[in-house]
């Protein structure tokens, strides 16, 4: 649990209703669900259910059946955005609530705003009750509606309407008039619409309260008649006539400019009422302008000024209460990140802005991530609003600023990253700015996110670029990751040979010029971890000719413990594996390995992962093709060598199970063998008793070692360190109690 706290019961709780709709739900004949027995739900609850399931991705016309005919599920505030609904769904589905409530936002499925007009007013309830429709981003199409033979009926039969969003909609000069006929219209978003005359707005003066124009490239009005119109909204206390600043053609919105100029230095008479007033983007607005309309507006509580080179302006600062979108400082930046997080054009110019404010940032701002990351989620497609995100991202979570984040909002923000990765793979600034937010021993080590999914994406990556400073960054994050993975995606990264070939490229890379980096040392152990117990992805090593290249690294290393370990872990994964143990008894292999099992100048754990190996293959003398000379010489080189190692006090090595060890403690087999394994088991278990103890027990190994200490012809240094790992398996029981050993 972080800082946010846990979730609420009811979101739980809704979620698994969610999830387990299959199992609640029987099927009508059209294939539609139908809850097979549904409990009386709470008004507000139902609405809730319906959002979840929006967000989750799970509404569509089969799921919506839950809330045809049923009187336990009435709801009054809808929400379908984004969802892929038919008309005949809607139909049958919704119409029948009496809604208060329609958010149908960029719904697919070949809903259009026609069918849901006619669908509503089909219902005499939702005539009066709906107060609020939200239908931004679709096609209207009442045309088509009139072809196929169904009555024109048009926003004025939805009497009671207060709230109406149209923006990104096809909206016509004929469609605004009747909607404008609406006798209780309070707000009306008509952005990005096509829409060239607003002379129908003064149907609604008396009653308008809120305006949203932002982006009307159609509009064909002159100033003074634009003006004209606006002034005479006299309930109006909120107007949005921003515009795009990036715009293809420069003289597109200079006659809007013109009319914001005039409504700036006009008599605060005009728009009497006004509080609220949002011109971004509009280019030839000056401080002047500005200056004057501030301090005319006593009341003014909102000024968007983004992209007008105006938020400077020294009457802003004066008002106490007067919030700004602009650039001139942390807070207008925020504020334009808050309030247009479905306008792209702002999104990328704010985040640009933000970008240059956090560049040497040195404290944690939550805030500051959160307002990020909805601007990526809001616009997944765009490549400009993710480039500067990404770069953001980076910058807030850098060094130690992570670790005062909440982890669920760190979690949220990987996602979106591999999401920007997996989206715009061919991007390398975009690649760069993910893989630099990726590499955080925090966020690698204790972030939950999809781990297998980031591994693929990084390795994808690294394919195709060879700058130094990112390749290092790239293999070390891969190698962190591939020791996260569970054991069935490390067997599925492993079946890879491509995801092989590449750790094997760097090695062979780095091991030809014979450098020592990080780069070499985070591949070899990714390969390590990628093989560890997994025999395909050990196969696979051996077939892309990866025992050669580590024959001729072990040898060219001779004097790096760090490099020799990891070489010699890899090699005892594959030792572990009996039908690939015959590819590595190659006499110059393993008089090598010998040779740095027996120098007591070589480190205790390189010697530790050479008598690992060795151990593993002469276990068994019935596959044995070398000379007994050399299996003799071996056994005896295993006890007198351990019996001289110290313990060491770092944790040098893990184990996922104990499986490749219960063949070495046979009471048949050599004692170098087994004193290998007891070793080994007693290391690990003396670093971490309470993780490895119940391994032990319930892999059998437990009874082994008791067998082995009990037999007349073990070693007395055999049975001593397996007394000692039995008292320190006995001495964990007995603190935790049976109740959390059982457990466990």
């Amino acid at each position: 649990m972080d800082s946010e706290g846990p979730q609420a019961l009811c979101d739980l709780c809704l979620a698994q209703v969610c999830r387990s709709l299959d199992v609640l739900c029987s099927r009508r004949t059209d294939g539609s669900m139908c809850l097979s027995r549904a409990p009386f739900f709470p008004q507000e609850m139902v609405d809730q259910l319906l959002q979840k399931m929006a967000t989750k991705g799970i509404l569509n016309d089969t799921t919506v059946g839950i809330f045809r005919n049923c009187k336990e599920l009435r709801l009054r505030r809808a929400s379908i955005r984004c969802c892929p609904v038919s008309a005949e769904a809607f139909l049958l589905a919704l119409c029948p609530h009496r809604l208060q409530e329609l958010d149908a936002s960029w719904v697919s499925g070949g809903l259009t705003g026609a069918n849901i007009i006619s669908g509503l007013a089909s219902n005499p309830e939702c005539r009066s009750s709906l107060l609020r429709l939200s239908l931004n981003g679709l096609r209207l199409d009442w045309e088509s509606l009139v072809e196929d033979g169904g009555p024109y009926v048009g926003f004025s039969s939805l009497q009671g309407l207060r709230t109406l969003n149209l923006a990104n909609t096809d909206l016509t000069d004929a469609v605004l008039e009747d909607v404008c006929s609406l006798p209780h219209l309070e707000s009306l978003d008509i952005s990005c619409s096509a829409v060239s005359n607003l002379t129908a707005l003064l149907n609604c003066k008396n009653t308008l309260i809120s305006l949203i124009a932002h982006r009307l490239r159609q509009l064909d009005m002159s100033p003074a008649r634009l003006l004209f119109v606006l002034s005479q909204l006299l309930a109006l206390r909120h107007l949005d006539f921003s515009d795009d600043h990036i715009a293809v053609d420069d003289s597109d919105g200079r006659d809007g400019d013109e009319t914001v100029r005039q409504l700036l230095e006009g008599s605060p008479q005009v728009l009497p009422s006004l509080v609220s007033l949002d011109i971004s983007g509009r280019k030839r607005i000056t401080e002047a302008a500005v200056r004057a309309f501030v301090e005319a507006r006593n009341g003014l509580v909102f000024f968007g000024l983004l992209a007008t080179g105006t938020s400077s302006c020294d009457a802003l600062f004066s008002q106490k209460n007067l919030k700004v979108t602009g650039e001139a400082n942390e807070n207008q930046v925020c504020e334009a990140l808050r309030r247009y997080s479905d306008r792209e054009c702002f999104i990328r110019e704010a985040l640009f802005h933000l970008y240059n404010l956090i560049t040497d940032i040195d404290k944690p701002r939550p805030d500051m991530l959160k307002l990020v990351l909805s601007g990526m989620r809001s616009h997944p497609t765009s490549l400009h609003v993710y480039l500067v995100a990404t770069a953001c991202v980076f910058n807030l979570t850098t060094q130690d600023l992570a670790e005062a984040m909440p982890v669920s909002l760190l979690s949220s923000t990987v996602t979106q990253l591999l999401y920007a990765m997996k989206t715009f793979p061919n991007h390398q600034q975009m690649q760069k700015n993910c893989l630099l937010a990726l590499c955080s021993d925090y966020i690698l080590q204790d972030v939950p996110f999809d781990k297998y999914l980031a591994a693929t994406l990084v390795i994808n990556w690294l394919s195709s670029h060879e700058d130094p400073t990112l390749q290092r960054l790239a293999v070390a994050v891969i190698s962190i990751l591939v020791a996260k993975l569970s054991i069935e995606e490390t067997a599925q990264l492993g079946t890879d040979v491509f995801i092989m070939k590449q750790l094997l490229a760097i090695v062979q890379q780095k091991a030809m010029v014979g450098v020592v980096d990080s780069t070499l040392k985070f591949a070899l152990s990714a390969l390590w971890n990628l093989t560890d117990e997994m025999p395909t992805a050990a196969r696979n090593f051996i077939e892309c000719q990866g025992l050669e290249l580590y024959e001729e690294v072990l040898e060219s290393y001779y004097g790096e413990p760090s490099i020799q370990q990891k070489l010699l872990g890899l090699l005892n994964n594959i030792a572990e594996v009996e039908v690939l143990q015959a590819d590595l008894l190659d006499e110059d292999l393993l008089e090598h390995i010998l040779s740095l099992l027996q120098d007591s100048q070589v480190e205790v754990g390189v010697r530790y992962f050479a008598g690992g190996i060795l151990a593993q293959l002469a276990s068994r003398p019935e596959t044995w093709t070398l000379g007994d000379e050399l299996l003799s010489t071996i056994l005896k080189q295993l006890h007198a060598s351990i019996i001289t190692w110290t313990q060491l006090e770092r944790e040098m090595v893990s184990y996922r199970s104990f499986h490749p060890f219960c063949p070495l403690l046979q009471t048949f087999q050599p004692s170098g063998v087994q004193l290998w394994a007891v070793w080994a088991i007693h290391l690990v278990c003396s670093q971490n008793t309470s993780h490895y103890s119940s391994m032990l027990e319930k892999e059998g190994v437990t009874e082994l070692l008791k067998a082995l200490a009990a037999h007349p012809n073990t070693h007395s240094d055999i049975k001593g360190l397996s007394d000692s790992v039995l008292h320190m398996i006995q001495r964990h029981q007995s603190r935790s109690g049976p109740s959390n050993s059982q457990n466990s």
